[in-house]
């Protein structure tokens, strides 16, 4: 056995090395403004939260930027490929509370773990351009962008209902509240009104939706994601008369986008917020306290959605402008009181969740929607809620749908009683946080001048660090000297704001920031336009709402203010899947760690004790069932390039990929076969090229230039998978020979050398290692460019193709590429001879290229 086929590639040592290598040529460093004239390319990975440790998750997701980033620098692009920390958050302040420390060490001590982590994968990044939210530096540019919204009437100051722990003395996300609960304190959750900051993205509700029209590198699903959160609709306002006013309400209002079906009335209801709701309940002890179960629901849509429906019979009635009829009106607990007008009119008929409510209070039910005239229910089982004919409905009897709302809105409109609208499911952004670890807002409230934005030569307000976690709530709140300032109007004593911005803010314009992290401004404008969009953005389906759609608006203020000279932050969008494992459990139901499973052919034991193992479903990887794997270890034992080549090579990177132990193995045995191929390539006679290639040696350079070509078009159109399953054909195609003509000898190099280059963007260490072995002192692959496919090696001249016998395969045969039946059919005839003898051919079936299958019968 040679010494290259004994050899291995030692991971330990190039892996590091390379590295270091990289890093002192600042081989991936982008200038803030480029004068080289290549194009440019920016890519970038939705920044993490600097948790402590990395995961499988980050291992694929930076991978498959990396990929792209490498590629498109050695196709000669100026590539910006940056890395900073999405820092702020309520982790840290709870870690501060439960270790005793405060949230800037345990967040930056985090950083610098996962920085180190990170590093180890190989990734191609600008360093340079690092920065953390909580860093004052980024975060003052932050506030200036803030004031800068207010000025330009991008900011509201109002009142708003949200969820409060009255033991922390905070506001609660939706998430933080389980059955109406602090997940802290477990304190009844009280709905309250608090004065809190706006950003008005209604403003751009219109312009946001028909922006997804033109990103057209962006996933499907993903923009009609924003499409149903923007929520457009047109309908109409009703005006309903009340039949007796009450708190001096004579009338109530509500947006419907049916109108058609306002003849199938059954009640209104209104929102528990509803002035009609807190009129009734001054009058009311029962009222009363059906507002105050309904305060301790969450706030949010999906909150109130599957809470189960109730109601409240306030005993007043209204009239119903089109048939004159009065109903009564309820107070329900699935009204939104900051969606629409805050009522609703219930059509039981039309829609389903006005139909469980009618089912439970016994309320009637009238059809007024039916396939057909002649297909009408005599009752109905659940709610006819799309398209048909109108039923019962008076003037609208007979009318198509689609017909019966126009014709409803202009007998609303000749009545008074309504007009015609449109209406947005977006909201206004809620930006206060009732807590210490986020940036503050730059405002100072003075009780003589009111809100006053921090004088620009004050900012950035700086968190103080002399802060104490031993009592509820905000910290800022109670420290002692932070927040009184005197007022940059009056010099009055003031106070400032104590409320600090919801972290989505900082990951909304970040990208912009990484253009030029260092200048004086939130943007260099210079650096910014020639930077933006992002070419090539990847990241989690989970954020396909609210932080995509916040950057966008963003993007569009930023435009406002000066900051930007564009709408659409990302041109292109990349979701990737999970990485998912095998779950396992003990016999007494305790999840387990992967590393104390082993597996055996009588089926899964617990490492230590020997005991049986329930193999459960394959799921995400999370902390709370094992089920993960340390990246760490995973390096350690098999090396940065075998984790990238796994991730990258079992299915399409938009689907999850599983982890598994045969799985990286199989990497790992790949990565040093591919090493120990380059080193006898290496070793062989080196050829000088011949003037023309025949046989072995032409076959080897058409497979190798047309690698080039489909590995190109794999990785332009993220198929790395494919890139990978081609990479293992023309590898696969270079093993055990050992040739001595000169012409496959250069061919032979010239494939190796075309791998090198070809895994460079998925297995970059080990590309370096080959491309040094074949090609010394030729520098270093990473700054080599791309191979390009010469077009005369793409053509191909002869194809194998299968010989069937009804329909089973007997044979193959080497035929011209494009052969017709009569070149084919006498070649196949006498491949599968034997075959045939005795049988009688009653049909020849040629199918170029393919297959050819001879039908026969007995002779």
């Amino acid at each position: 056995m040679s010494d290259t086929e004994t050899t291995r590639y030692d991971f330990a040592t190039a892996e590091p090395h390379w590295q270091a290598a990289w890093e002192a040529a600042a081989l991936f460093n982008a200038a803030d403004t480029p004068t080289s004239g290549k194009p440019k390319y920016y890519v970038l990975e939705m920044f993490p939260y600097p948790s402590g440790k990395i995961h499988m998750g980050h291992v694929r997701n930076y991978t498959l930027g990396d990929v792209v980033a490498r590629y498109k620098r050695a196709s000669g692009f100026d590539v910006l490929h940056p890395m900073g920390w999405d820092a702020f958050g309520l982790p840290a302040e709870n870690a501060a509370r439960q270790r005793k420390t405060d949230p800037a060490s345990w967040t930056y001590a985090n950083i610098a773990t996962m920085r180190g982590e990170l590093k180890r994968m190989g990734l191609s990044l600008d360093w340079s351009r690092e920065f953390a939210t909580c860093d004052p530096e980024y975060y003052g540019q932050q506030q200036k962008i803030f004031l800068d919204f207010w000025a330009n009437g991008l900011v509201e100051r109002r009142m708003s209902a949200v969820n409060w722990d009255p033991v922390d003395h905070t506001v609660l996300a939706n998430e933080q509240v389980i059955d109406g609960r602090g997940w802290l304190s477990g304190a009844p959750v009280e709905k309250k009104n608090l004065s809190q900051w706006f950003l008005k993205i209604t403003d751009y509700a219109e312009d946001l939706l028909e922006g997804l029209k033109d990103l057209p590198r962006w996933p499907e699903r993903v923009k009609l994601m924003q499409e149903n959160w923007i929520g457009h609709s047109q309908g109409a306002d009703v005006t309903f008369a009340l039949t007796a006013p009450v708190g001096g309400i004579d009338s109530v209002t509500v947006y419907t986008t049916r109108p058609d079906t306002l003849f199938g009335m059954s009640f209104l209801a209104i929102a528990p917020e509803h002035p009609i709701a807190k009129a009734v309940a001054q009058s009311s002890t029962q009222a009363a306290a059906f507002l105050a179960e309904c305060a301790a629901q969450g706030t949010s849509e999906a909150a109130i959605e599957q809470a189960e429906k109730k109601g409240f019979d306030t005993g007043l009635t209204v009239q119903n402008p089109l048939n004159g009829q009065t109903y009564p009106v309820w107070i329900a607990n699935f009204v939104l009181m900051d969606y629409g007008t805050g009522a609703i009119f219930g059509c039981p008929c039309g829609d389903e969740r006005d139909f469980e409510f009618a089912a439970k209070y016994s309320l009637p039910i009238p059809i007024v929607v039916a396939p057909s005239l002649e297909a009408i229910p005599e009752q109905l089982t659940k709610a006819l809620d799309g398209e048909g004919i109108i039923v019962n409905s008076g003037f609208l009897t007979g009318l198509p749908t689609a017909q019966a709302k126009p014709a409803a809105i202009a007998e609303l409109e000749r009545l008074g009683a309504g007009k015609a609208v449109q209406n947005w499911r977006l909201r206004d952004w809620g930006i206060s946080r009732q807590r210490y670890w986020g940036c503050p807002i730059p405002v100072i409230h003075c009780a003589a001048c009111g809100p006053q934005p921090v004088p620009a030569d004050q900012l950035p307000v700086i968190l103080p660090k002399d802060v104490t976690f031993d009592r509820p709530g905000n910290p800022l709140d109670h420290h002692p000297s932070w927040k009184h300032v005197p007022c940059p109007k009056c010099s009055a004593p003031a106070t400032r704001e104590t409320d600090t911005f919801d972290t989505f803010i900082d990951s909304s314009w970040y990208f912009a920031r990484f253009t030029a992290p260092h200048a004086a401004s939130p943007t260099n404008l210079e650096a910014v336009n020639h930077w933006l969009p992002v070419d090539q953005y990847v990241g989690g389906i989970e954020h396909a709402i609210l932080h995509l759609l916040y950057a966008r608006f963003f993007t569009r203020a930023m435009q406002k203010t000066g900051h930007v000279s564009l709408k659409e932050p990302f041109a292109g969008l990349f979701t990737q899947g999970m990485v998912t494992h095998e779950s396992y459990k003990d016999s007494n139901g305790n999840w387990l760690y992967p590393e104390e499973v082993v597996k055996t052919p009588e089926g899964a034991k617990h490492v230590e004790t020997g005991e049986p193992v329930t193999v459960g479903r394959i799921e995400k990887m999370s902390k709370s069932k094992r089920n993960t794997v340390d990246p760490g270890v995973i390096i350690d034992r098999f090396g940065a390039d075998t984790a990238r080549w796994f991730v990258l090579s079992d299915n399409p990177p938009e689907r999850d990929v599983e982890w598994t132990e045969s799985g990286i193995l199989g990497a790992n045995r790949f990565v040093h076969r591919l090493y120990r191929l380059a080193l006898t390539i290496a070793a062989e006679p080196r050829a000088a090229q011949p003037e023309s290639f025949t046989g072995e040696a032409k076959k080897l350079r058409q497979l190798t230039h047309r690698t080039i070509a489909a590995v190109s078009e794999a990785l332009d159109t993220f198929t790395f998978n494919l890139a990978v399953a081609r990479i293992y054909e023309l590898s696969g195609a270079l093993a055990g020979a050992s040739p001595t003509d000169p012409g496959l000898l250069w061919a032979r190099f010239e494939a190796i050398e075309t791998i090198a280059h070809l895994i460079a963007p998925m297995m970059p260490h080990l590309a370096e290692e080959i491309f040094a072995a074949i090609r010394p002192n030729s520098g270093m692959v990473a700054i080599n460019p791309w191979p390009k496919a010469d077009p005369a090696y793409l053509t191909v001249d002869e194809v194998t193709v299968a010989v069937q016998v009804n329909g089973k395969l007997r044979g193959t045969v080497l035929l011209p590429a494009g052969a017709k039946a009569d070149v084919a059919l006498p070649i196949a005839k006498q491949a599968v001879a034997g075959a045939l003898l005795g049988q009688l051919i009653v049909k020849e079936i040629c199918v170029p290229d393919r297959i050819v299958n001879f039908v026969v019968k007995p002779a």
